[in-house]
């Protein structure tokens, strides 16, 4: 009898130096028997631990259950000895088939690993919530040890002791006494489900004595060793089992990883530290000098000055730190604070680096492709190798170029696995570019997701099929029309061209049917987003336009009267919705479908009529009449005025704040606006300074929150404005505005700090450039930014000519060209005396570079 705990590295080493040494004629391993045919793909050099064993039901696969094993598990030790040394291996734990249904049974949605006691879900498959002994049997033996952290006292009594040197079951035969006495204190035996698991394990044993006469060697957790030790009648034990309730399972091998190891909750086995449980399990020898050389080198790749002197100090602190605290060896705890003196400079943002990569860590296992897999699974795995998209437990951005073969199917893949509910990859805002031929993408492969890919072999056998089938049923059980277009637009992202027409069937038909504005207003962003990615990967969208024309139509019919008697809610979230339609009809075009022409005009014609009913909300009043304004369908003059009889006295405060707020709120660039425009901020600042006292403290939050929205920058520069008061103010951008810093006129001596560099630009020489300059002055119309105009308008953009023998500045050439060259072609007209040394076409003040 072997009692481990699971997943510790000690138990481990100890498990493998007992079956050296007895040599066993069978290895029996606490685990579900179902699993028994899949004990020999453990041995195939493609299974790479952590990997865990899968049971689902199968009528329902989200009731699923885990047994993770990690490679210093010791069953996974037991596992890899046997095949070693074809030592038959079974599993001898209850069967799935009752652990799924105790599960149906309790609405148990999770499962975890082989008998790992833990409180709450997420606990041993069909246990229900333990007692403190039961619940954690190690922190019951540390407390009557004298020590008050379990993990400490695990560490020194097992995970840094070796095999003792005469009897390798010394430490299992301690552990188990240690068990039998925690055990007695239970009430009547224990838990229910335990005394089950137990007697069938009984069964189990009994049997393979009775088959194996060269010995039985059972590997399970340290706290049913005494229960089966314990002698109990065949026919009570096969009592306790009548009458449990079951369901047909099916099992598999899936990857696990560290980082869920590490989760106490869920399916994770409740391991702080599996990276370092890792490397004690692995380390030959000196395992601390080897932890902390690991360190150094992870610091360094993230450019931290970390040395080899670093490495010895850290080394010698640990192990003092050891002795200091009696422990035999350091621990992770040493080592930790070894780190942050020495390595970290005190600091814990590198040593929370540490932490992830290296105490917890990202390694994903793998298990070899003739593992037991729904056929779903199978197609994911061959397209993740033919694109080269390799699932990965460390979190990662995948850019993509849509315009490339690879990329595009690498997007068709993560929208289709998104739409059956395999959230592999999660969009993300584009650094680079906005363009919809870019996509980012932040990629983490999580254990669960097999469960998700199982259950999402219900629709079909291939991603393309399932994805379709499942658009298809929820477009059908699709509660608003909003949800229909979002699922029309993930449609066409995730090219499935059988789903689309019924899904914008049943979305013309809902759209035909519901005369709410808001919800066509909430759902013609999303078709008109579909146009755009149609477009991209070369969809056919016409009738997705001819359904986002029709609602835009019906939109502009009807939002004038759902805009009467909204209230502030109403009014706010009605504003939010003249924003999308806005874009929505600016990106649709004036005739994206036969039948449907002038949209734009016929959507300007609705915001005018909004911004002058006294009916509608001043906040999509003054809304429309700003989205009017950044269309130049407004002239400056006529914004002041409606803003000058909106912030009349004739109208309620409140109203005026609502209609600001629209106006110049909402992160629309309004202080901008206040900013250049010195009318529209003089009305707002003479209306404000005439609010009566008792109607300021009504309108102060919602002028505080549309100010709130603006940059630092512009706030400060409105309030310096204001503060200076309407005799001083005047644009920010304009010179001679009297604003202090701002001169008069020009500065002449600061514009001809200019000439030498832009004589470096053209290649000419000063007395070309300053003759050019003087001629320009003298006549009056010269302009030399962009273009030279001389001699009563004689044009130099490209072609200078100069009257024959015209006297410039003293006979000086304009910018180094002789009258009558042509700029162009280089030709010498009348006059001319050829090219200058050094000259080029480009010598011309003017000439567009």
């Amino acid at each position: 009898m072997l009692g481990v705990r699971h997943h510790g590295p000690g138990s481990a080493r100890a498990v493998r130096a007992a079956l050296e040494t007895s040599r066993p004629g069978v290895v029996l391993i606490e685990g579900p028997p179902e699993a028994d045919v899949l004990i020999p793909l453990a041995a195939d050099e493609d299974m790479r631990p952590p990997v865990a064993l899968l049971a689902h039901a199968v009528d329902e696969p989200g009731r699923s259950a885990f047994w993770p094993l990690a490679e210093f598990s010791p069953e996974w030790v037991a596992v890899r000895w046997a095949l070693e040394h074809d030592v038959p291996a079974r599993f001898i734990d209850l069967p799935a088939a009752h652990t799924l249904a105790w599960q149906e049974a309790d609405g148990a949605a999770e499962g975890t690993g082989p008998g790992e006691p833990g409180p709450g879900k997420g606990t041993e498959p069909g246990a229900a919530v333990p007692d403190s002994v039961r619940g954690d049997p190690l922190a019951a033996l540390a407390r009557a040890a004298g020590h008050d952290d379990p993990e400490r006292w695990w560490e020194d009594v097992v995970e840094h002791r070796g095999v003792a040197g005469g009897d390798v079951l010394a430490p299992f035969t301690a552990l188990e006494e240690a068990m039998g006495a925690l055990r007695e204190t239970e009430e009547e035996g224990g838990h229910h489900r335990d005394l089950v698991r137990e007697a069938y394990m009984r069964l189990q044993v009994r049997a393979a004595r009775r088959e194996f006469a060269e010995g039985v060697a059972v590997v399970c957790g340290a706290w049913h060793v005494p229960a089966l030790r314990r002698k109990v009648a065949v026919a009570a034990d096969r009592a306790l089992l009548k009458g449990l309730p079951r369901t047909k399972v099916d099992m598999t091998w899936v990857p696990w990883t560290h980082r869920r190891l590490s989760r106490a909750g869920g399916y994770g086995a409740g391991i702080e530290s599996p990276g370092w449980y890792g490397h004690l399990f692995a380390a030959p020898d000196r395992p601390v000098e080897r932890w902390l050389t690991k360190v150094a080198g992870l610091l360094r790749e993230e450019d931290q000055a970390v040395s080899s002197a670093h490495v010895i100090e850290a080394v010698r602190l640990a192990g003092t730190l050891a002795v200091m605290r009696g422990r035999p060896l350091p621990g992770l705890t040493e080592t930790t604070d070894a780190v942050r003196a020495v390595m970290c400079e005190g600091s814990d943002v590198p040593l929370a680096l540490v932490h992830d990569r290296l105490v917890v860590g990202d390694a994903l296992g793998a298990v070899p492709a003739g593992a037991p897999a729904v056929p779903l699974q199978r197609d994911l795995d061959r397209i993740q190798r033919r694109l080269r998209l390799k699932p990965e437990a460390l979190e990662r951005e995948l850019e993509l170029d849509l315009r490339k073969e690879t990329d595009a199917g690498r997007s068709r893949l993560l929208h289709r696995l998104r739409l059956l509910g395999v959230s592999w990859g999660e969009p993300a805002a584009s650094r680079g570019s906005t363009g919809t031929f870019r996509e980012t993408w932040r990629l983490r492969w999580e254990p669960e997701l097999s469960v998700r890919v199982a259950e999402a072999g219900v629709w079909g056998t291939t991603v393309l099929a399932a994805a379709t089938a499942r658009a298809e049923a929820d477009a059908v059980t699709a509660q608003g029309l909003a949800e229909v277009t979002a699922l029309a637009e993930r449609c066409l992202l995730a090219e499935l061209p059988d789903a689309l027409p019924p899904v914008m069937r049943i979305l013309a038909d809902r759209a035909a049917l519901d005369a709410d504005v808001g919800h066509l207003a909430q759902a013609l962003p999303a078709l008109v987003r579909s146009l755009r990615y149609g477009d991209v990967r070369g969809t056919d969208t016409s009738a997705l336009a001819e359904v986002a024309a029709g609602l835009a139509e019906r939109i502009f019919v009807g939002l004038p009267a759902a805009c009467a008697a909204l209230d502030a809610d109403a009014a706010e979230e009605m504003r939010r919705h003249v924003d999308a339609v806005h874009g929505a009809v600016g990106l649709l075009g004036d005739a994206p479908a036969p039948g449907h022409s002038d949209l734009r005009s016929r959507w300007r014609a609705v915001l005018r009529a909004l911004s002058v009913r006294d009916t509608v909300p001043g906040v999509v009043r003054g809304r429309a009449v700003r989205l009017l304004l950044d269309d130049g369908e407004l002239a400056p003059g006529e914004a002041a005025r409606l803003m000058g009889l909106v912030l009349s006295r004739g109208t309620p405060p409140a109203d005026a704040a609502a209609w600001i707020e629209g106006f110049v709120g909402g992160g629309s660039g309004g202080g901008m606006l206040l900013l250049h425009d010195e009318r529209l901020l003089g009305l707002i600042d003479a209306w404000l300074t005439g609010v009566p006292a008792e109607a300021f403290t009504d309108v102060l939050p919602l002028l505080r929150r549309t100010f709130s929205a603006y940059e630092p920058g512009v706030r400060r520069s409105l309030g310096e404005l204001v503060r200076r008061g309407p005799e001083w103010r005047g644009s920010v951008t304009t010179a001679g505005s009297g604003i202090p810093g701002f001169a008069a006129g020009l500065d002449t001596g600061r514009a001809d700090a200019v000439l030498p560099v832009i004589r470096l630009l053209l290649g000419v020489d000063a007395v070309g450039v300053a003759g050019a300059m003087d001629s320009a002055e003298a006549t009056g119309g010269a302009n030399v930014i962009g273009r030279a105009r001389v001699a009563d308008g004689a044009k130099a953009a490209g072609r200078a000519d100069v009257p024959e023998g015209a006297d410039m500045a003293g006979g000086a050439p304009v910018a180094g060209r002789a009258d009558g060259v042509d700029a162009c072609t280089g030709t010498v007209g009348p006059g001319a005396g050829g090219r200058r040394p050094g000259s080029d076409d480009n010598d011309l003040v003017g000439v567009d570079a």
